[in-house]
């Protein structure tokens, strides 16, 4: 990609914004190095990456690189069989532990988890724990050692520890004796590591020994005593013993180091890689950005863009497309109202796309993969140069067009701009024609209303505005394809108190075409918002038929299930009913049976009196008894097809749907069971005192049905990890599918993909489940799943 173009599209803040997020120095230097590639293998391999890296912070949390050092010259010197520092050893042991943490947040949480792109690198990754451990039992800090470092210092310590008790015990002996009135001070202090004492200058002669230094005013002289000189050189030796311990202790570190320089390296190569990507997909975390999906036919389809510098609490999303219908779109639309913005964005969110970074817009955009992004956008007037305005762009559009092919993206802002009105309007055409013809992929802003007609009668060409309200005199920052901009400066000065008679002269020097074309696109506009707003009622009927659709299937359905239970009982009821007559009537046989002809009457009236009360208690307890009531029995006369009447025996309200025959049978219509009952066994619905038969349901039975007809057509596993979600996903499914609901809207949300995955994967397992999609727009996009049953 050219430099020009990189810095115009402001790529470089976004590389400070992705260098802010690495933690090491070679990574932030690997930042800093990113650039736009037009490998699509490569370009797939890096955005791979970056969605690994986004899932695992989503999951993980952030993982710190920050003990990742240079360590070139380090691993150079190992390499030679140099000694190293204690400061250099630490550095190293500081980075192979954090190598280990590194590693440690690599792995798996559960065996059957599913691997990623960057499993590959914590795979390599090689702690070597045991020498960072070695490292920090010898080396406590970068000026001490460890007294159990080595056999050697630890003796040669313990020997220094002794010499210097004898050294003082000696020394008080003198402090606290005979020597205590020489003495300036009754302390032991110590001139170039030797123990001495403060004598008075006056006494110097009656204190044999060394003296090794004065104070500033001379009146003290610190002397080595002659009875402890040879005690201190012995600790002189002792010193000199310890310094070539530690020589042998770094020598040998030094040396287990040298063996695991290929490791360290690939370590730090390893480590440096992922704090990369980690920081991409930090940036991918804080701009709410998604995976763009990329094609090589030149074709644009963002949904939801934002530029990425901008506040994202305040942006206004846009979409674009472009490629597809048309390869040349020509923006246009008040100053300040968003083109430059919408031209910039595209072209930013282009390179960091092919840069392998996540893009701040809808799920399933769309980018292509392009050699070259040419821009010539902003004020490039040159001084220096003698170069105005219109010389430095038309300098820097002859390079473009040189350079630009089929394989390239151009964008223009203020296209000839800063010159005659007709002359640059005439060579805007003339550039965007010869771009046109060559199938280069064109996006321009203008003012030239030229350019519109231009995009109105070329075919692939199309026209856009940025959307303004004339009401409140502001932009609402909304690209709208497929509709010419107007300037509106006239509706803006006379918002702003233009006087009206200079709006009509300014008017009246508009050539006739001209004002017939502005006014064409003011009713196009006002076409465009009276059918977004009827759209919009569209949607919302739309919304509330569907609500009621459902509620009325939930309702047919209700009725289905209440009619199978009806029937079921029924059933039921009647085989016991059978059955109790056949005891009866076997208990009869008996019993007459029994009696033989001798038997007495008095005795078998008893028995048949005895069964008669039986029957009659049976009979009582299935007849629904008849409300009181004052008016009189209904007559044929009476009976009229359509009136509500109530059946007393089954308990249940109908509506009359057939005359009375001669025997005074009629039909009744009870929901959709049609019987045909006398007219004896109805009454007026009005009169009828008894409740509702529902209500004399039994707690059972109402237990029995709540729960099918409380099933939602919806459930929201926004929050829960996969195993919750799909363990609710389960349930939730059998009891719709039991409810007979025949769709249900899962809410997952978009996030990372995983759950959305994971859900997808179970519908497919579920036999009963018929299909699947992806929500459309309005539905929840690709957050929801709409899943049918069979």
């Amino acid at each position: 990609m050219n430099e020009k173009s990189l810095k115009i599209l402001e790529f470089h803040k976004i590389i400070d914004q992705l260098t802010e997020k690495a933690s090491s120095d070679p990574g932030r230097e690997l930042c800093r190095s990113l650039l736009p590639v037009t490998n699509p293998d490569q370009i797939s391999s890096h955005q791979a990456e970056t969605g690994a890296a986004l899932s695992r912070l989503l999951k993980k949390g952030s993982v710190s690189f920050g003990s990742n050092k240079p360590l070139g010259r380090t691993l150079s010197s190992l390499e030679i069989g140099s000694c190293l520092s204690p400061e250099e050893l630490l550095s190293i042991a500081a980075f192979l532990e954090n190598v280990n943490r590194v590693k440690s947040y690599g792995r798996k949480e559960r065996e059957d988890a599913p691997e990623d792109c960057l499993t590959p690198y914590f795979t390599m990754l090689t702690p070597l724990i045991f020498l960072s451990q070695e490292i920090r039992r010898c080396i406590l800090s970068e000026e001490e050692f460890a007294d159990d470092a080595s056999s050697g210092l630890k003796s040669v310590r313990r020997a220094q520890t002794t010499a210097s008790e004898r050294i003082r015990s000696q020394l008080n002996s003198m402090v606290n004796g005979s020597y205590r009135t020489y003495l300036q001070e009754a302390v032991i202090t110590q001139r170039n590591n030797r123990y001495c004492l403060p004598v008075k200058a006056e006494y110097k002669s009656q204190v044999k020994g060394m003296i090794h230094d004065q104070s500033s005013t001379g009146s003290t002289l610190f002397i080595e005593p002659a009875a402890i000189v040879e005690l201190n050189n012995r600790m002189k030796e002792l010193e000199l013993q310890e310094q070539e311990e530690i020589e042998k202790i770094l020598n040998e570190l030094s040396s287990q180091a040298g063996e695991h320089v290929a490791e360290i390296a690939e370590n730090q190569s390893l480590m440096t890689r992922l704090d990369f990507i980690f920081a991409k997909g930090a940036l991918a975390l804080e701009h709410n950005a998604t995976e763009p999906l990329f094609n090589t036919e030149h074709v644009i389809h963002i949904r939801k863009a934002r530029h990425p510098l901008l506040d994202k609490r305040k942006v206004v999303p846009i979409d674009i497309h472009l490629g597809k219908d048309f390869d040349l779109l020509v923006v246009t639309g008040p100053n300040t109202g968003g083109k430059t913005v919408s031209l910039k964005t595209v072209g930013l969110l282009t390179l960091m796309g092919q840069a392998g970074l996540h893009i701040p817009a809808a799920d399933r955009s769309q980018l292509s993969v392009f050699t070259e992004v040419y821009a010539d956008i902003g004020d490039e007037q040159s001084i220096e140069q003698s170069l105005s305005t219109f010389s430095s762009h038309m300098k820097n559009i002859v390079r473009i067009l040189e350079k630009a092919d089929a394989d390239s993206l151009c964008l223009f802002d203020e296209l000839n701009a800063g010159t005659d009105p007709t002359e640059g309007a005439a060579l805007a055409i003339s550039i965007l024609s010869y771009l046109h013809e060559r199938g280069i992929r064109t996006m321009a802003t203008t003012h030239y209303s030229e350019l519109k007609v231009f995009a109105l009668s070329t075919p692939f060409v199309e026209n856009a505005c940025c959307e303004f309200d004339v009401e409140t005199l502001s932009p609402t920052y909304r690209l709208l394809i497929g509709i010419p901009g107007k300037s509106n400066a006239f509706a803006i000065s006379s918002k702003l108190g233009l006087p009206s008679h200079i709006i009509e002269g300014a008017k009246s020097q508009i050539d006739a075409d001209r004002e017939s074309f502005e006014d064409l696109l003011a009713s196009l506009e006002q076409s465009r918002i009276t059918i977004e707003r009827e759209q919009q009622q569209i949607a919302a009927h739309k919304v509330e038929i569907e609500a009621l659709r459902r509620k009325l299937t939930a309702k047919n359905e209700k009725i289905d299930t209440v009619r199978d239970r009806i029937l079921r009982e029924a059933n039921e009821q009647a085989r016991e009913i059978l059955q109790e007559a056949k005891d009866v009537a076997d208990e009869t046989i008996r019993i007459f049976q029994k009696a033989g002809p001798g038997a007495s009457m008095k005795d078998l009236e008893k028995s048949r009196d005895k069964i008669r009360g039986r029957i009659n208690d049976k009979n009582e307890k299935l007849t629904v008894k008849s409300p009181k009531r004052n008016s009189k029995q209904l007559k044929p006369e009476d009976i009229k097809p359509g009136e509500t009447v109530r059946i007393l025996s089954m308990g249940l309200t109908g509506t009359i749907s057939s005359k009375p025959d001669h025997k005074g049978n009629v039909f009744v219509q009870c929901g959709i069971i049609r019987s045909q009952v006398n007219i004896k066994d109805l009454v007026p619905a009005e009169e009828d005192s008894f409740p509702d038969a529902s209500s004399s349901r039994t707690g059972t039975a109402q237990m029995k049905m709540s729960k099918s007809f409380s099933v939602s057509t919806e459930i929201n596993l926004l929050g829960k990890t996969v195993d919750e979600a799909l363990a609710a996903l389960d349930k939730y499914l059998d009891d719709a599918y039991l409810a007979h609901l025949p769709s249900v809207r899962i809410v997952h949300g978009k996030g990372t993909g995983a759950l959305r995955s994971a859900v997808q994967n179970h519908l497919r397992r579920t036999k009963y489940v018929k299909s699947f999609r992806l929500g459309e727009l309005g539905e929840g996009d690709s957050g929801v799943t709409i899943a049918v049953f069979k």
